[in-house]
């Protein structure tokens, strides 16, 4: 028998049971809170819609099989929660308060829906994480961590990473590393937020960025109010008239592999650029997002080894291991430590304290130059393989930039442009790519030159296997030849 005032003209379409049965035959000791979880999801879902009187307490618990504290207990919470109303006398309705859930989350992490080929740079091969040693490295850490651990860590990030990041960083990247200066942050976009910040602390309004860069430093820097100033990029690095002339006493710059031309800074250009900070009084941001991937020889230093005073470093696994962990390091100036230590606490309260030590058993055991040396012969062999299928699908193009990183620049011959028919039909093909120009900040139209251009593209290889790059190759030639 119903027991559901079938005179009333809200009634729901199905008896209130039927949504709360599951959650009836649920154990003992979570019956109570199934059926307010269930209750109040189906309100919240929009299946007991607003102004839907409920049955009284007796007649549901009698058609559920339960306790009728059990019910009454449930109306009371929801009640007091907004889901329900109660008027004494007159029953339990479902109240106006609540609006339908959205049905399901959605998915807005960057990707190339569709695509049959994808050489759209930055991203590693996710496939080479090491998912065994990560494993048992948590294993390990949650088996030894301290109880004391668990809690607020150091703003900076916990002393044994910091101590085993300033040995890694002093040993392959020639830093000169203070663990006292090392900030643990939630991978380069955070350091470089945390810079920003600071600069705009210290009255600088203005930053110098390299053209072509990274698209993301405006964006970042602007979210801490200060303007990305774009200098150009010559054949030896950052140019120096130009930064001269903008008249920012702050700069970012990829020394060791700049993004996206692929030029490492020559040492004339590096030591002008630190000489150009002490003039001004100012500081380089140098964006090691790399500098582990050099393929003919040993990677040239960081810059901020030559004048740890002027420069601040940053980098991150998000290249070595996967970008999902959201884990990097800021190496900053003795006379900033203070302030981006502050801002780090007031940020965030400090980096998640178990991934902290789970990276530090893992850089301490070698399990991380292990990894380095996996993902260097595997993304070694891709821009081989690149570069052989450029070679034999577009006769005639140019592959610029040190043998590095996880991308190349592809010149073209001009019997494949213009550049905008070619983009066209290769994207309609399937084949995800990216044009160097891309990468270029909008300048006055007075400076366009409006001769031909030869089609260049920036190119990642890593996440790609041989044998897709081949035949990815293949159709951008069939399709720009189509």
């Amino acid at each position: 028998m119903e027991r559901m005032d079938r005179t009333d003209r809200n009634e729901p379409a199905s008896p209130a049971w039927e949504l709360l049965l599951p959650a009836a035959s649920a154990p003992a000791r979570t019956r109570g809170r199934s059926l307010q979880a269930a209750l109040r999801e189906a309100v919240r879902s929009g299946r007991l819609a607003p102004g839907t009187r409920l049955p009284s307490s007796r007649d549901l618990a009698a058609d559920l099989g339960v306790s009728r504290g059990l019910i009454t207990e449930a109306y009371e919470q929801l009640t007091a929660e907004g889901y329900l109303r109660s008027d004494r006398g007159a029953g339990t309705w479902v109240g106006s308060a609540v609006r339908a859930a959205r049905p399901q989350a959605q998915d807005l992490a960057p990707r190339s829906p569709g695509a049959r080929a994808d050489f759209v740079p930055g991203t590693p091969d996710l496939s080479l994480f090491p998912r065994s040693a990560w494993t048992a490295t948590q294993r390990g850490v949650l088996a030894e961590l301290p109880h004391q651990d668990l809690g607020y860590p150091d703003p900076r990030g916990l002393p044994r990473l910091r101590t085993a990041l300033a040995e890694l960083l002093a040993r392959r990247r020639g830093v000169v590393a203070d663990p006292e200066r090392i900030v643990v942050v939630s991978g380069v976009a955070q350091a470089t937020t945390l810079l920003g910040f600071a600069l705009h602390a210290r009255g600088v309004r203005a930053v110098g960025v390299e053209d072509p860069g990274s698209p993301q430093h405006d964006a970042l820097y602007a979210s801490a109010g200060v303007t990305a100033v774009p200098v150009p990029v010559d054949g030896e690095g950052i140019a120096l008239e130009p930064l001269r002339a903008s008249g920012v006493r702050a700069v970012v710059a990829t020394p060791a592999h700049q993004f996206p031309t692929g030029i490492v800074y020559s040492a004339r250009r590096r030591a002008e650029l630190l000489d150009w900070a002490r003039s001004v009084d100012g500081i380089v941001l140098e964006d090691d997002y790399d500098g582990d991937f050099r393929y003919d020889r040993a990677p040239v230093g960081a810059l901020q080894g030559l004048d740890p005073d002027h420069v601040a470093y940053t980098g991150s696994v998000s290249k070595s291991l996967a970008p999902g962990l959201r884990l990097g390091w800021l190496l900053v100036p003795e006379s900033w430590a203070e302030e981006i230590v502050e801002r780090k606490r007031t940020m965030d309260l400090g980096h998640p304290a178990l991934d902290q030590a789970l990276f530090a058993r893992f850089l301490e055991r070698g399990d991380y130059d292990r990894q380095l040396r996996r993902c260097q012969r595997a993304y070694r062999e891709r821009r081989d393989a690149l570069t052989a299928a450029l070679d034999e699908h577009f006769p005639g193009s140019r592959v610029s930039g040190i043998a590095a990183g996880l991308h190349v620049i592809a010149t073209l011959p001009e019997r494949y442009g213009p550049e905008d028919r070619f983009l066209t039909r290769v994207t309609a093909a399937g084949v995800a790519v990216r044009p160097l120009s891309a990468y270029a900040h909008p300048r006055p139209a007075q400076d366009e030159d409006d001769g031909p251009k030869r089609t260049q593209l920036v190119l990642g290889y890593a996440h790609v296997p041989p044998a897709r790059i081949h035949e990815g190759v293949r159709l951008m030639a069939e399709a720009a030849t189509g």
